[in-house]
């Protein structure tokens, strides 16, 4: 693992923090990393801990504030897209509720501090059919009306990933990405600026977090959408599960389980399994070939 230091101490950064603000062309913000630990140190009345190894999108760390409260540092790689924006935004006014606290933020750097959660869901060695209880149960927590809030809306979202499709180019059959891109513009179509709430737009296992209360989401990236939106996520985890039975009873479960529609959990599932399946298969994940082989059987 690479490391840098703050006031001569070494602090690790993760290789895929690394290699993440390499390719965004980065390369300031992660020399500056050090320095600007510090000066959140001062601001914020906090003293930085420890790097989480496993973080991706972002240097992510344990923290401690001036009364002994644990916390978690969280710096956003510099991205065109106002992420860090997006995601302050949701955390705002979900308030706790479904997504972790947040405690303080400066969205110019890309800088947050959240309260400190314990393990993932996906550490809790639960069934799967408990885990799609909680994750539905925390997306539900999420969806309001927020028609002022500037996020992007399901219909951009649905753009964005057919560009991203067509990204990867050979690397799942024609007919399969034709299908994805199909069910995009059916999404599209469908976005009604009426019905559209907030959803978090990344609701998975791996996003679920042990809290006192039970578990909160982290990490949202923030979209006004169909609220199929989130359960399509879920449609696309879990692939080899997915297709030990009929594809289409867990859309009907998760439609049933939260007052929405079937099919639009479904395409959008297509989309998600697709659009997520190529970049992890490109990163070398085997969860992303799970996906495809899915994907290329569904179409």
């Amino acid at each position: 693992m690479s490391r840098d230091t703050i006031a001569g101490v070494e602090i690790p950064v993760p290789p895929s923090v690394r290699a993440k603000a390499r390719l965004a062309g980065a390369e300031d913000w992660l020399a500056g990393l050090p320095a600007l630990i510090a000066r959140l140190e001062r601001e914020w009345s906090m003293t930085a801990g420890p790097a989480y190894a496993d973080a991706t999108e972002a240097y992510v760390a344990e923290a401690t504030l001036a009364d002994g409260t644990p916390a978690v540092l969280k710096l956003l790689v510099p991205r065109a897209a106002n992420v860090a924006v997006h995601e302050i935004t949701v955390l705002r006014l979900t308030r706790g509720e479904g997504c972790v606290r947040l405690l303080r933020d400066d969205a110019e750097r890309g800088a947050l501090l959240l309260e400190r959660l314990g393990p993932a869901l996906v550490d809790a060695g639960l069934p799967i059919e408990r885990r799609l209880e909680i994750l539905t149960d925390l997306a539900r927590a999420v969806w309001r009306p927020a028609p002022d809030a500037g996020l992007p809306t399901g219909a951009a979202k649905g753009r964005w990933l057919i560009g991203h499709i067509a990204g990867f180019g050979e690397r799942c059959a024609e007919r399969t990405r034709a299908h994805a891109v199909a069910c995009a513009e059916r999404r599209i179509a469908a976005h009604d600026d009426d019905r559209a709430v907030l959803v978090h737009g990344d609701v998975h296992q791996w996003n679920a977090l042990r809290a006192a209360g039970g578990w909160q989401l982290v990490d949202p990236d923030g979209l006004l959408a169909e609220p199929e939106y989130d359960l399509g996520v879920l449609m696309r985890e879990d692939p080899v599960e997915l297709m030990a039975g009929d594809p289409w009873d867990r859309a009907r479960w998760l439609a049933a389980r939260t007052g929405t529609d079937a099919t639009a959990i479904w395409e959008w599932g297509v989309v998600e399994r697709v659009s997520t399946g190529l970049l992890l298969d490109a990163l070398g994940l085997p969860v992303g070939a799970d996906m495809l082989r899915a994907a290329d059987r569904l179409s």
